[in-house]
């Protein structure tokens, strides 16, 4: 993003309202968030973000890749777009890289006028037109497909539409599962003498459990974080002894995935820099998948067993 020219500013999501709006800055144009993060899997307040954004006149733009609209809907909570990476839950096969843009049509635009002049002012190479003007509602996906898609050329081929749409079809019932096997596994997880800990918000005890419960009643997702006693290299040791479950970058698929960040995804990180970042050394991300619990719990068994 800063080589687009985009500067981000990170905060702590669990701070209180007035801690977070020293954040806004005057160029403030938009607050993004995950409704479940990825690798730490925490739950994001969508309201209190929702009332921080408008109380500063800048949209909230929610990634609910991990949720999927099965588990949660972020506009019924304030938020004004949604994004997926449909490549995960929406496809849940591994068969296809994309995403999508949802649009609330909430937003009101010209209300900031100056702060997005992109969709309030005319648009010379649209024979001068006006996105809120011409569009209403619809102004900023309109501009987001006629515009930027155009100039960027982010376009899905057409098979890979025919992936993602029959992967659709199934995500009702595929979440369901996910969700079930996972608690499962995260119970399985917390009664294990070498496991130093367990974050899943459907626990009971999770720190992010009340979240949970508000913005997740019919279950979080499949995928959990937690330890191995001993650290990064206990994580790395039990990590290379599953057998079922694949050792890979992708996650949220049918079949049960694991990822170590700091030797994988983040391993040109030191431990301080892991640390700063939220995501300790020692972290294994497990996306649970659909297949029997059984074969799962016993995969985690014997890989536990043989450390």
């Amino acid at each position: 993003m800063k080589k687009m020219g985009i500067e981000c500013t990170f905060v702590d999501q669990t701070l209180p309202l007035e801690e977070l709006e020293k954040y806004i800055k005057p160029n403030t144009k938009a607050i993004f968030g995950e409704t479940i993060t990825n690798p730490t899997v925490q739950v994001l307040d969508i309201e209190k973000f929702s009332l921080l954004a408008h109380k500063h006149g800048v949209p909230l733009i929610i990634d609910n890749t991990f949720a999927t609209p099965i588990n949660c809907r972020p506009f019924e909570w304030g938020a004004d777009i949604v994004t997926h990476s449909t490549t995960k839950y929406i496809d849940g096969h591994g068969i296809s890289v994309g995403g999508c843009i949802v649009d609330s049509g909430n937003f009101d635009w010209d209300k900031y006028a100056d702060k997005f002049p992109g969709l309030t002012t005319p648009d010379e190479s649209y024979h001068g037109i006006t996105y809120t003007k011409q569009f209403g509602k619809g102004a900023y996906i309109t501009k987001a497909t006629a515009q930027l898609m155009r100039d960027f050329g982010s376009i899905q081929s057409p098979q890979n539409a025919f992936y993602i749409n029959a992967g659709l079809e199934t995500l009702h019932l595929r979440m369901e599962k996910h969700c079930e096997n996972a608690l499962e596994v995260a119970k399985f997880l917390k009664e294990q003498d070498k496991v130093a800990w367990v974050h899943y918000s459907d626990l009971e005890d999770d720190v992010n459990h009340e979240l949970a419960k508000k913005y997740l009643p019919k279950g979080s997702c499949g995928v959990l974080a937690f330890a191995i006693k001993g650290g990064r290299d206990a994580s790395v040791t039990f990590m290379d002894k599953l057998k079922l479950i694949s050792i890979v970058t992708h996650v949220a698929d049918s079949k049960s995935c694991l990822l170590h960040p700091a030797s994988h995804t983040h391993r040109q990180l030191s431990d301080s820099q892991l640390i700063e970042s939220d995501i300790s050394p020692d972290l294994i991300r497990l996306s649970v998948g659909i297949e029997n619990i059984d074969d799962i719990i016993n995969d985690l068994k014997q890989a536990l067993a043989s450390i």
